[in-house]
């Protein structure tokens, strides 16, 4: 158990909705704002109040994942109104301890915000590993749903020995397909070949070869019209790096190379467990902090 005995949740998808229920199932007290489209999911919560309402009421307050996708208004996509993030809503959690994702974000939006009562818990390694489950779950989904073929018997390349690729390459090795990976450095491509898996150096992607199926784990543009034409042409392109990724789609497009920008899988495709992961993450700061 910890100290704190509410929390406070404002805005967020399902994940944060998911989230709620475990934090009140260990006992806290739990409120909502921002949730109001989704009212017939929150009876056991008496329904998503007023923003001042939960701050009121709430020792901690969780903000989503991000807290913001255009740099003024709350990421609140059940919400009926946006809320702004300005100097009222920071008055409003005054003396809060905070919870987000990209906390440089949220202290751009105002000068009222105490930087030692913000904690990011997007940059903890706990979330980030066990987040790379359902995001390589998820990814296999979409190669499932998009590719014309079986992963069994498909010969696929991960680029990117990252912790979403280490993940990856092992659930599609246990499907029965014939993995490669990419990375750059050394130590990376041993493991890859003691793994049991291709190894390809980034450097001569474009000369391993044709694939099935290509997943890209790498935030860099790795994938030009090059490599793609040299790695893609029969394939299926899912680029799971964040924005911009590491895919050039424009020239995929016009090579006819089917690709999906696969982002926030974890929340889409797993919203109870992403919940839960965020909340033993949280639960973990608030203990190390003693807060």
């Amino acid at each position: 158990m910890i100290n704190i005995d509410s929390f406070g949740i404002i805005g967020g998808d399902k994940r944060q909705l998911a989230m709620a229920k475990t934090i009140a199932c260990d006992g806290y007290s739990v409120y909502l704002s921002g949730f109001q489209r989704l009212e017939q999911l929150l009876g056991t919560f008496g329904g998503s109040g007023p923003v001042e309402e939960t701050a009121l009421f709430s020792q901690c307050v969780i903000l989503p994942l991000p807290v913001t996708k255009d740099g003024k208004n709350l990421n609140a996509p059940f919400s009926d109104k946006k809320i702004p993030l300005d100097d009222d809503f920071a008055k409003l959690l005054q003396g809060k301890y905070i919870f987000c994702a990209m906390k440089d974000s949220l202290l751009k939006t105002s000068k009222l915000w105490d930087k030692n009562m913000v904690f990011d818990y997007l940059n903890r390694e706990e979330l980030q590993v066990f987040n790379s489950v359902p995001t390589a779950e998820g990814a296999i989904e979409v190669a499932m749903r998009e590719y014309l073929g079986t992963i069994n018997g498909s010969k696929c390349l991960v680029a990117g020995f990252g912790r979403i690729g280490k993940v990856l390459a092992n659930m599609l090795n246990g499907l029965g397909a014939t993995v490669y990976v990419s990375a750059r450095k050394k130590h990376d491509l041993a493991w890859i070949k003691l793994l049991g898996y291709e190894p390809v150096d980034n450097s001569g992607l474009q000369d391993s070869g044709e694939y099935d199926i290509i997943f890209n784990t790498v935030p860099a543009m790795i994938f030009d019209a090059h490599v793609l034409a040299k790695t893609a042409l029969n394939a299926i392109v899912i680029d799971l790096a964040s924005m911009p990724g590491g895919v050039d789609f424009d020239s995929a497009k016009r090579m006819g190379i089917p690709t999906v920008h696969a982002l926030s899988l974890p929340g889409k495709v797993a919203p109870k467990t992403s919940g839960e992961i965020i909340k033993n993450t949280i639960f973990n700061i608030i203990e190390e902090e003693k807060l």
